[in-house]
C-alpha cells in the first residue's frame, strides 16, 4: 500500500502537475516532500526514514538524478518521469518500476500506482517486465468513427486542429473548417492523443502541434496561442502550463 510518497522534480509546473495528478488518484496519500536536485535528496534521504515511493525526474539541474543512488542507498521503489526517452534501459537499473515520459498523463500514472499496489513488502520491483512493456509502443488514437446521415463516416485524429468543449459537447474543429461532434470528453481524449501532437492547453482547448500559428505573450506569464486560419480562436494558457508549452513545442 502506497502511503508516502516523495516527488524529485525541479520544474514547479511539473512537479505541481505531479501533486494534482496524484490527489486524484490516491487523495489518501501524503506528499512528503518536493525537492528539487540531486543534492537536496541526498541531504533529505539521510534525515528522514524511506517514503514508499519516489516520483524521480531523471534530468535535474545539477545533474543526472542516477547519481544518486551513488550516494544514498535507496531501498524503496522508483517511478522516472522525463521528457527523454534515451534513459529507459539505465533507469530500470535503479529499483524503477515505471518510467513515464512527460507530459505525465493520469492513465499511466494510475497503472504505475497500480503496478506499486502490487509490489510484496521487500519485493524486488519486476525491472525486466517494466522495461519491456516501456520498449512496447503505445498505440493512441489514429480516427473517430461518427454518425453521419443514415450511416458513419471516419474523422482522421491528424485532420483535427483542435478539440474544444462547449455547453459540455466535446467537439473538433478540422483543419478545413468543418467542426464535428465528438463523444469522448476532452479527459478522456487527453488520455488517447499522442501527447508529441496534442497538448491540453486549458480546461476547454486540446490543439494539435501543426495547427499553431504562433505564441504570444499575455499578461502575468501567461501565453496566448494563435491558430492557423481561425483569427478569432482564443486560446490562453496558464502561467503554470506556459513552461510545459514551450517545452513541448521545442523538443
Amino acid at each position: 500500500m502506497i502511503n508516502k510518497v516523495l516527488i524529485l522534480e525541479d520544474e514547479k509546473p511539473n512537479a505541481d502537475r505531479l501533486q494534482r495528478l496524484i490527489k486524484v488518484i490516491k487523495p489518501q496519500v501524503e506528499i512528503v516532500g518536493v525537492l528539487e536536485s540531486i543534492a537536496d535528496c541526498v541531504t533529505w534521504m539521510n534525515t528522514h526514514p524511506q517514503p514508499d515511493v519516489i516520483m524521480m525526474d531523471v534530468r535535474l539541474a545539477d545533474g543526472l538524478s542516477f547519481e544518486i543512488f551513488d550516494k544514498v542507498i535507496i531501498h524503496c521503489p522508483i517511478v522516472f518521469t522525463t521528457a527523454y526517452d534515451e534513459y529507459a534501459v539505465k533507469a530500470f537499473k535503479y529499483n524503477s518500476v515505471d518510467y513515464l515520459l512527460k507530459p505525465v498523463v493520469q492513465e499511466e500514472l494510475a497503472q504505475a500506482f497500480d503496478k506499486l499496489d502490487h509490489l510484496s513488502p521487500g519485493a524486488t520491483p519486476p525491472s525486466l517486465e517494466g522495461l519491456l512493456n516501456y520498449l512496447q509502443p503505445k498505440e493512441y488514437r489514429t480516427r473517430f468513427l461518427l454518425p453521419y446521415r443514415d450511416g458513419y463516416k471516419s474523422v482522421l485524429v491528424n485532420e483535427v486542429a483542435y478539440f474544444f468543449s462547449e455547453l459540455k459537447i466535446s467537439r473538433a474543429k478540422l483543419v478545413n473548417g468543418e467542426t464535428e461532434i465528438i463523444p469522448q470528453s476532452l479527459e478522456e481524449l487527453e488520455q488517447q492523443l499522442n501527447p508529441k501532437q496534442f497538448f491540453r492547453a486549458n480546461r476547454q482547448f486540446i490543439i494539435h502541434i501543426d495547427a499553431i500559428k504562433q505564441i504570444h505573450n499575455s499578461f502575468n506569464g501567461k501565453l496566448k496561442v494563435e491558430i492557423k486560419n481561425s483569427p478569432t480562436t482564443e486560446i490562453i494558457v496558464s502561467r503554470e502550463k506556459a513552461q510545459l508549452l514551450k517545452a513541448w513545442m521545442d523538443y
